[in-house]
Formats: C-alpha cells, sequence, structure tokens
C-alpha cells in the first residue's frame, strides 16, 4: 500500500534520524557521472542492480523508481546542480512505517576521476529504523557495487 510521506528539505541530510553514508572513488569525471545520475535515469538499472526500473515524472522534476523485492518510489528533485549534487525526496513509497526519506549523491574531483558520497536520510517508526540500521552494511556494499559498475560503464568507449 503506498503511503504519502512527510515532505522534507535538502537540511533533512544533516538533521535526519537515520543517516547513511556511503563514499566511493571513482575513475570518471563528475560531469560523466552527474549526467549518469541525473540526466540518463532510465539507465539505472543497468549500472545499479537493485534497481529494477527508472524514469523521470514531470519532464525531469521527479523520478519513479522500482526496485527488487517490489518497493516503488514516487520522487522529487530537490537538487541537480551539475556536477556537484543530485538529491532527490521521497513523496510517495510502498514502504512500512517509512515517514520521510531524502537521498543526496555528491560529486568531488577525486585526483583523475571523482568521489562520489551517498547520502541517505530516513525518518520511520522505530522498527523502521531499526531494519534501515541494520541492513546498512547490505546497502554500502550495494551502493559500492553500483558505483563501481557505473564507473566501468562509463569508462566504455
Amino acid at each position: 500500500m503506498a503511503r504519502r510521506l512527510r515532505p522534507v528539505g535538502l537540511d533533512f541530510v544533516e538533521t535526519a534520524p537515520v543517516r547513511l553514508v556511503f563514499a566511493r572513488d571513482v575513475s570518471a569525471a563528475p560531469d560523466a557521472v552527474f549526467r549518469a545520475l541525473a540526466e540518463e535515469v532510465p539507465g539505472w538499472p543497468a549500472w545499479f542492480s537493485a534497481v529494477t526500473s527508472a524514469r523521470p515524472i514531470g519532464d525531469g522534476a521527479g523520478r519513479e523508481i522500482r526496485l527488487r523485492g517490489g518497493m516503488r518510489f514516487v520522487e522529487t528533485v530537490l537538487a541537480a546542480e551539475r556536477p556537484e549534487v543530485y538529491a532527490c525526496r521521497v513523496d510517495v513509497t510502498n514502504v512500512p512505517g517509512a515517514r520521510a526519506m531524502l537521498e543526496e549523491w555528491w560529486l568531488a574531483p577525486a585526483g583523475i576521476g571523482t568521489r562520489v558520497r551517498w547520502t541517505f536520510a530516513a525518518d520511520g517508526t522505530a522498527p523502521f529504523r531499526f531494519v534501515l540500521d541494520r541492513a546498512r552494511p547490505g546497502l554500502g556494499r550495494a551502493f559500492r557495487a553500483a558505483v563501481g559498475s557505473l564507473d566501468l560503464r562509463l569508462r566504455r568507449p
């Protein structure tokens, strides 16, 4: 059952009760990574194995994301500042216990490539927060694998 979540702003990344932060360096340039994140949304399933479907909505002002296991998200893009930050707030989801969610992708030059930092900020019921905290290692592995896959994809001619 889908439910509407509490609208939050970009500051929620710093104030959320649950904050999961992961980072990885890649060889691709920040602009190429930003383009894959923000402009090539339908391509997400090709490099992020947890994503089964991704499509822009509202002329790019939002996204609809579907994950393995049946989770669905309708999101609003809060920031798309090339090539540094891409952030989306979840407005509607079928995830039980969720009250507010926001994800931020922050990109910075690093050596000959890009440092990619993903922050997943959330609030919800106590069981939701507990499960999310326990999922931290798996979400970290999924992030690192996805960003590694994206880097390989971006390096192909």
